[in-house]
């Protein structure tokens, strides 16, 4: 039986689901208006104020689910770009995403949004919030494969922040910015293991800190002040040191979202809270493991930068992504749930 749309009286939203390292990311094919605005930024605020029902649809249940994301492909200002992208969440709309870049850059070339090139890597530039993303393509026998990308000017904020978080006392933690901002903080501050403990006791610590860092802390970024919020925190194994063993980490973002990948912004701001700090040097690559799914990326800061007053470097973040099928949603306006909920 051929497959046909069933009755429906709202847009169809036609999408392409992929993975990487076990996150899902939704890349929206058609149906989305294009958001209004001259630049990304302007695009992405436009969004989130005017047009937030292609995320709630395309996210939430019934169609998504808490821990589903999204690339809303976009018109780009910026020449060099082969697209731009919005990304979402469970909360609204990030600046940077390293798991969804990886897959973009297999789903630009896939689907003809940029010609394959001679050579092993097909170039692939893609506009991010957070500024322009150069990620490369691996491709042979008509399959494109592994993707590595580089990040905008990646910087350690702050070290050694204080924080009090109500249940578990004085926390001291680092900020630092790969695309979006993270808190970083050990696991075994707070008795658990990335990797063996509970989800839900991972979680409910990585919420509370960064509640607390929010209230707490007032961040800056010297581009733009939509730039300047907290996205999430990242416990890690507290293994920062150079070492030819992968460290692992898990992040916890938005709305209490878990990242199954081991979350390529948060490595990109990683890897530079580790330069900043002396622990690693320029070109030595890490291998970080995700501590929800095992799955691995790696990263290496590959040049020194600044970042207005801060000293920043690019880091390169590797990893692969696969797809998982397509589909097209459909919404009936006498649905009373059709624009989407969440379960606290």
């Amino acid at each position: 039986m051929s497959a046909r749309l069933p009755p429906h009286d709202g847009p169809v939203l036609s999408v392409v689901d992929m993975h990487t390292g076990g996150e899902p990311v939704r890349i929206v094919l058609s149906g989305a208006p294009e958001p209004e605005g001259l630049s990304l930024l302007e695009k992405r605020r436009w969004a989130r104020d005017h047009q937030d029902w292609v995320r709630r649809v395309l996210l939430l249940e019934p169609r998504g689910h808490r821990d589903m994301y999204g690339a809303w492909l976009v018109a780009s200002e910026e020449a060099e770009a082969h697209l731009g992208v919005l990304f979402m969440h469970n909360e609204g709309y990030s600046t940077m995403c390293g798991h969804a870049v990886i897959a973009l850059g297999r789903f630009a070339l896939d689907y003809g949004l940029v010609k394959e090139a001679a050579g092993p890597e097909t170039p692939v530039n893609i506009h991010c919030p957070c500024g322009l993303v150069r990620a490369y393509v691996t491709h042979s026998e008509g399959r494109s494969g592994a993707v590595r990308f580089h990040s905008v000017p990646a910087f350690a904020w702050a070290t050694d922040v204080p924080v009090e978080v109500p249940g578990y006392g004085p926390v001291v933690l680092d900020v630092a910015y790969g695309g979006a901002f993270y808190a970083f903080v050990s696991a075994e501050r707070f008795g658990l293991d990335v990797c063996a403990s509970k989800t839900r006791d991972l979680v409910d610590v990585a919420a509370a800190v960064t509640s607390s860092v929010k209230e707490q802390v007032k961040l800056t970024h010297p581009d733009s002040a939509d730039l300047a919020f907290l996205y999430g925190t990242v416990l890690t194994d507290g293994k920062d040191a150079y070492s030819e063993e992968p460290t692992a980490n898990m992040c916890v973002f938005a709305d209490s979202q878990v990242d199954r990948s081991p979350t390529g912004s948060g490595v990109t701001a990683r890897i530079a809270l580790q330069y900043h700090k002396g622990l690693i040097q320029l070109n030595q690559t890490r291998a970080f493991k995700s501590g929800a799914t095992a799955s691995v990326f790696t990263g290496k800061a590959l040049k020194e930068t600044t970042c207005g007053g801060f000293k920043a470097v690019v880091v390169e973040v590797s990893g692969r992504a696969h797809y998982t099928g397509t589909s097209s949603f459909v919404t009936e306006s006498e649905d009373q749930l059709k624009d989407g909920f969440l379960l606290k």
